[in-house]
């Protein structure tokens, strides 16, 4: 593929974002402007944005933002974040992942989030929050305060996958991901996380149900979810993009 069809593929999708995303969330996109970016999304490939595939077990430098030579630290290497574009609107960015390396259970507040898998199999696991909201407190969890939560996606994803979203309330909100192999992933997120406007990343935890059953009433399985801290072991490296430029 040439660097200019690579260009027009990138430019296109920021361009839909660009008319489709609203600073505050609000309106939220339309049915018909979330079909069409999944749909050149799923098309997307690493060359498209500058990435090297790889399958070997590197834990990290399989592609190009990360130094080749620097081999005796290959196995601390954390997940590399490429920014590809930021506004008040949306980001474009990219995840690198080593094998095995995990990002945290956490949210996305008023959010809509797009996210394609561009080589190699990560695992997902995500919930929604149950509604009207369910608090409990475990008491044999040091009086732990838990919110009830059902689990909306628990699988694999690969590049052959389409473009999964997640919205405000549904498609998995809250979710985690884990690298099964050495992967990267293309995330659209709009409006992006703002302190100041509310959309503050928030991680969690998540118990066993111990309800009076294991599912909700459209069949899913429940789960108690805690507010924690970040991670003190999660940490993300910044990666230099360099995929085609954007005409902004």
């Amino acid at each position: 593929m040439t660097r200019s069809t690579s260009s027009s593929k990138l430019q296109a999708i920021y361009e839909l974002c660009k008319k489709s995303f609203a600073s505050s969330g609000s309106p939220p996109p339309s049915s018909q402007s979330i079909n069409s970016l999944c749909s050149l999304l799923d098309t997307l490939a690493p060359v498209d944005v500058g990435l090297k595939e790889t399958t070997e077990d590197d834990r990290g430098y399989g592609v190009s933002y990360v130094n080749l030579f620097n081999r005796a630290a290959r196995w601390s290497q954390s997940i590399t974040y490429v920014d590809v574009h930021d506004c008040d609107s949306f980001t474009m960015c990219i995840f690198c992942f080593p094998t095995s390396s995990v990002i945290p259970l956490h949210d996305h507040p008023g959010m809509t989030v797009f996210s394609k898998v561009l080589y190699g199999s990560l695992h997902v696991k995500a919930y929604d929050w149950v509604e009207p909201p369910v608090f409990q407190t475990i008491k044999d969890q040091n009086s732990l305060r838990v919110r009830l939560a059902k689990l909306a996606a628990d699988k694999v994803l690969t590049a052959s996958s389409g473009t999964s979203v997640l919205f405000p309330k549904t498609g998995g909100n809250l979710h985690c991901f884990t690298a099964v192999t050495p992967c990267a992933v293309f995330d659209v997120l709009a409006p992006p996380y703002r302190e100041a406007a509310g959309r503050r990343c928030t991680y969690y935890i998540d118990y066993p149900y111990s309800g009076s059953g294991t599912d909700d009433e459209s069949g899913a399985e429940l789960a108690w979810l805690k507010e924690v801290r970040e991670p003190d072991d999660f940490y993300m490296q910044s990666g230099k993009y360099k995929g085609p430029a954007l005409r902004i």
